[in-house]
Parts: C-alpha cells; structure tokens; sequence
C-alpha cells in the first residue's frame, strides 16, 4: 500500500539523481555582429591596419630598392658592364654604399656619379663649380640618394663616407695655368691623372709643372697615408679622354676640333701636328675607375687607350664627323708640350681585366651630339 501511494501521488518530484541529462545546445553560426565584435576586441583591428601599411609600403617601395641598373647615359647606349670589369661576379651587385665624389660635377666626376647611383650607392658630390657645370648632374637633383655640397678641396670638411673618388683638380691647361698654386694643392688629398713622368722639374719648372709635380706629390701623399696610417687606396693615372659633358672651350685637343668645326672656325693644329695622343671614351675610363675600385689592388694603374692619333689624324677624323669643308690652321706649339703619350695599360689589362671597348669613331658622334646642341643654346 505505501508502495502504491507512492507511485500515485502527484505532488512528489523526482530525485535530481534520476534526472534525464538535459540535450546539449547547438553552438549559434557567428553574424555579422559577433565577427565584427571579435575584430574590435583587444585592438585586434589596429594590428590588422598596421600589417596592410606594412606590405603596402613594401610593394610601393620595391622598384626604388631594386638594385638592377638602368641606363641614364645622355646616348642612352650600353657601352659597359660592371660586372665584366670587376672581380664581383655577374648578376651581383655590392651592397648600396655611401660614396663621396670631389670634382663631381665635371665632366669625368658626373658620368662617374651616373654609374655609382646606377648600381644603387647613395652619392655626394662636392664641388666648387671652377669647371663642373650644374646642368652635368641637374638629372639627380631630385633623388633622394644624391647630394650636392657646393665646397672647396683645398679647405677642411669633414663627412661619413665609405669610399672616396677624387676627381677635383683641373685637367685642363687652360684651367690649372689659371691658379698653378691652387692647382698643385688640389692634387693632395686623393689619387692623381698622370703620364709618363715627362714634366719640366729641373731649375726653371715649366708652366705645366703645377700639374705633372701635382700628380706625384698626391701619389707620394697617397702611399704614406697608406703605409703610415692603414688607409686603403687606390692610385689611377687618367690619360686623354673625351666625351659629353667636357667643356667647350678647355684647350684640350679634342674638344677643341670639335667646337671650331660647329662653329665654323679653323682647327687649330700646333706645332707640326704630329706629336701624337691617345684618346679614351668617358664610359671606358669610368669602367675602370669601378673596376680599380672593386680590386685589391692599389695601383698605380694607367688607364687609358693605348692607341695612337697624331694631331693631323685626329683633325681629319672629326671632319670625316662634322664638316668635310673643314679647315686646319697651324699655330706655334705650347711649352713643355710632349711629343708622344701612349699609356702602357698591361697591369690594367691583367689585374683588372679592364681595356678600352669605345672607338674613336664610335665615340666622337656621340660628343659631338652634345657639343651641337650646347652650342646652339649659347
């Protein structure tokens, strides 16, 4: 009977031990509203802003971090390649450095400053603009890896660099006659052109004396600081070369051919007109400046083309260029002007496996080019 009643009465709840187990709930798709809540939550959404920033600025950045090179020659023409004039191999290039040009916006210094940030250095050139024109480097002004500082070699500067070419003292006779004191000094602080060691250092030092005893000092300077102090340097000896960008009236032989005949006038030719030069194209010498650069060796180290023009052939060459109606006007030679330069470029050729590439022919239009259309704008 207590069995019975048990079973019947309505009013007794059964023991939460006998309980059925409620059904677990199906877990609620995320809306909208919850995806939008997971992505504001802990500023999750600023880490998200941030890494778009990140590879945006990467993707807009790459084309100026490429260190592949593009041409900015004025001919537009391939006439070298880095890597096949140094001891860096091909399809690598050095990691972009800080670089120092003195003389840069002369005539070798900017093609020099081309080909640097070509190659992807950051470059400063530091020129007080006694030769140099402003319009050889006005193409760089706006990259953000070049810098022009309007200054002196002969006074002190001091800057952070990782290597230094020094180009700054004129070449040309006409120039470095002007202030022969300036001149010599100007020579020290760096490498230096040279010859055959034919200057006039006896007693009465001739007019060239300036540049030829220039040269020497700068090498002898150059090695002492070397062996005295561990500086790493490189010697060059330029020999005659030409190209875009020289100046127009220079004195130099080339330049002076080419300008008469533009402008109509007779080439003026010295003395008999058959002491002979050698004549390199700019990109050639630049090649070589890189090359030396690259190697480890010192130096000193010619750098010219070993061929020969006298004055005579030279003065036909470019009537075969600008004017076959061109006339030659003989004139008394220069003091202390040599008879022969021909540049001994073995070393060169072995340990920097570096040679002239640019004939004259090939090369002379392409000054001539620029020539015309300065002369045009005078």
């Amino acid at each position: 009977m207590m069995k019975q009643l048990h079973k019947s009465s309505p009013t007794h709840a059964p023991s939460s031990a006998h309980a059925p187990a409620p059904k677990a709930a199906k877990p609620a798709r995320p809306g909208p509203r919850s995806w939008l809540g997971y992505v504001l939550r802990e500023q999750r959404l600023l880490f998200v802003l941030l890494g778009a920033l990140i590879a945006s600025t990467f993707f807009l950045l790459r084309p100026y971090l490429s260190l592949s090179p593009s041409s900015q020659y004025p001919d537009h023409r391939p006439l070298f390649s880095f890597a096949s004039h140094s001891r860096v191999p091909a399809g690598f290039r050095p990691p972009p450095r800080r670089v120092v040009v003195t003389g840069g916006v002369g005539f070798v210094g900017s093609h020099l400053v081309d080909r640097l940030l070509e190659q992807g250095d950051s470059v400063i050139v530091v020129d007080n603009f006694f030769t140099g024109r402003k319009a050889n480097v006005a193409h760089h002004l706006r990259n953000p890896r070049f810098e022009l500082l309007r200054h002196d070699v002969v006074d002190p500067i001091l800057l952070e660099v990782d290597r230094i070419y020094h180009l700054a003292c004129p070449a040309s006779p006409v120039h470095y006659k002007y202030n022969p004191i300036k001149t010599i000094i100007s020579f020290l602080p760096g490498s230096a052109e040279g010859g055959r060691g034919s200057a006039n250092c006896g007693e009465n030092a001739g007019v060239r004396s300036c540049y030829d005893e220039g040269k020497r000092t700068a090498e002898t300077l150059t090695m002492d600081y070397h062996r005295g102090g561990g500086v790493e340097v490189r010697i060059a000896r330029i020999f005659n070369t030409y190209g875009p960008r020289m100046c127009l009236d220079d004195g130099r032989v080339v330049s002076n051919f080419v300008a008469q005949a533009l402008r109509k006038q007779p080439m003026t030719v010295y003395g008999d007109g058959k002491q002979t030069r050698s004549f390199q194209y700019v990109s050639d010498l630049v090649a070589g400046l890189m090359a030396l650069m690259e190697s480890d060796h010192i130096g000193p180290f010619n750098l010219g083309n070993p061929g020969e023009f006298t004055m005579l052939e030279l003065a036909q060459v470019v009537k075969e260029t600008i004017d076959p109606m061109a006339t030659i006007e003989f004139k008394p030679n220069t003091a202390d002007d040599p008879h022969m330069r021909k540049p001994d470029i073995t070393k060169a050729k072995q340990l920097l496996h570096w040679e002239p590439k640019v004939p004259l022919k090939e090369g002379l239009p392409l000054m001539v080019t620029d020539f015309r259309q300065r002369i045009l704008d005078e």
